[in-house]
């Protein structure tokens, strides 16, 4: 936003731009985690909810958009004689209903339509009543409620994960989920202008290194504020350094509410397709510089919190459990059961898990436990 206020944007366009550049996109980064055989361990958890709250937020300040342009700038749109707080409240409410009838009326009809039309035993119809769901949820929440598609999508998606047939549906949706990727980033290629990095090369190169520079460095230092693992903030680091599909919506809305230059979806896309083709160059770079940072020991002590509370057991844990205790590597469906089963015959064990909050579940349920780094499938340990 600062950067595009030197460049003489209005508040509002800078607003806009700088929202578009601070969401990733979940597409690329499912890609890369798959790719990389990452996706299901705890570096990949943390950076796939990194980027659901990044568009939930997104959902958010799309639904919020539109009553606030007429206060935003020189917007074409006008709101009446009602005040800010009264268009709030009125899309608010709008918002909270139709969430309300998704959380309640749809986590019992859809679930149930499922399961009926799955009793057909007809696969074609159970994928096309999953697709007209979606869209119809999709279309109705902004037909009805002045909601975006993108929330009504999403709310399609909570509610149908409701169902036991949820992982079907999944399953069943799967290639149209990689059809319709495949035709959104097309679309994104036919909306690109090449003239943009010949007519404005500095601001270019300026977007690129605000996207993978400055998002990057900003996560990093988040991810071991909250004491995770080198590892983990120069995955997670790596996955933010890109821009995709929310970024353009919220481009072309900014655009057809006249806050913000046509010139700025030209940056956001020029940005989103650079910064997309060089994330898998991003992510090699994780090895070299984890490396890097260890070969300097105060640089690495500095970095890996040594005083992170859950990387040891408390002092007040009794010596009687740490003597001749079983140790677990892991806490996961496998591990539960040996800890249960630990538990009935008496004998003392502890845990050493790589996800924070399963030990801090632990601790609180008066098991030992400790924190592992997070590693990478080729280097995990058995």
């Amino acid at each position: 936003m600062a950067v595009a206020l030197m460049w003489g944007w209005s508040l509002a366009g800078s607003i806009v731009f700088g929202l578009g550049l601070s969401v990733a996109s979940t597409v690329v980064l499912l890609r890369a985690l798959e790719s990389r055989g990452m996706l299901e361990t705890v570096n990949g958890h943390i950076a796939v909810g990194w980027l659901v709250v990044e568009d939930l937020v997104m959902v958010l300040v799309l639904v919020l958009l539109p009553p606030l342009a007429a206060w935003l700038g020189d917007s074409a749109r006008v709101v009446g004689d009602r005040s800010l707080l009264t268009t709030l409240a009125l899309t608010l409410s709008q918002v909270t209903v139709f969430i309300a009838l998704m959380l309640v009326v749809g986590r019992r009809v859809f679930p149930w339509l499922l399961w009926q039309v799955a009793g057909t035993g007809s696969r074609e119809l159970f994928t096309l009543c999953v697709v007209a769901a979606a869209v119809g949820i999709a279309y109705g929440s902004a037909a009805l409620f002045g909601v975006s598609f993108a929330l009504g999508a999403f709310f399609a998606g909570m509610v149908m994960r409701e169902s036991p047939l949820s992982y079907r549906a999944a399953e069943e949706s799967l290639p149209l989920r990689d059809a319709f990727s495949v035709l959104f980033f097309v679309s994104v290629g036919m909306l690109f202008e090449p003239q943009v990095l010949i007519r404005e090369p500095f601001h270019v190169l300026v977007v690129i290194a605000i996207i993978v520079v400055g998002k990057s460095l900003a996560a990093f230092f988040l991810v071991l504020l909250f004491r995770y693992p080198l590892n983990t903030a120069l995955t997670v680091s790596a996955s933010l350094a890109q821009i995709g599909e929310f970024s353009f919506i919220l481009a072309g809305l900014g655009i057809s509410l006249g806050l913000m230059p046509a010139e700025g979806q030209s940056l956001i896309l020029a940005g989103a397709i650079i910064s997309i083709a060089i994330n898998p160059l991003v992510f090699r770079v994780v090895e070299p510089a984890q490396n890097w940072i260890r070969r300097r020991s105060q640089l690495a002590q500095a970095l890996e919190r040594p005083d992170d509370p859950l990387a040891a057991l408390p002092m007040t844990v009794d010596l009687k459990r740490l003597t001749g205790q079983v140790v677990l590597v892991g806490y996961g469906r496998v591990g539960r059961r040996i800890g249960e089963a630990l538990i009935a015959q008496g004998i003392p064990f502890v845990v050493a898990e790589e996800n924070r909050e399963i030990v801090e579940k632990l601790r609180a349920n008066d098991i030992p436990a400790v924190s592992l780094p997070p590693r990478t499938r080729s280097t995990s340990a058995v």
